[in-house]
């Protein structure tokens, strides 16, 4: 499994050229850079749910 989290289009305007983007500041790898609107965005996973969905069976 990869790293990075790769996104197939922009969220803000659903363009699909996207481009790794360096933080001169920081040096991190983990942004994307739209070339159509000329957005920087990161992609985070925040976790998995695993909220129980089965139906209650009551006899």
């Amino acid at each position: 499994m990869s790293e990075r989290a790769t996104p197939f289009y922009c969220p803000y305007c659903a363009d699909e050229d996207l481009r790794p983007h360096v933080d001169d500041a920081t040096g991190s790898h983990a942004a994307w850079l739209c070339t159509g609107c000329r957005r920087v965005f990161r992609v985070k996973m925040l976790g998995l749910n695993f909220a129980d969905t089965r139906e209650v069976v009551r006899s």
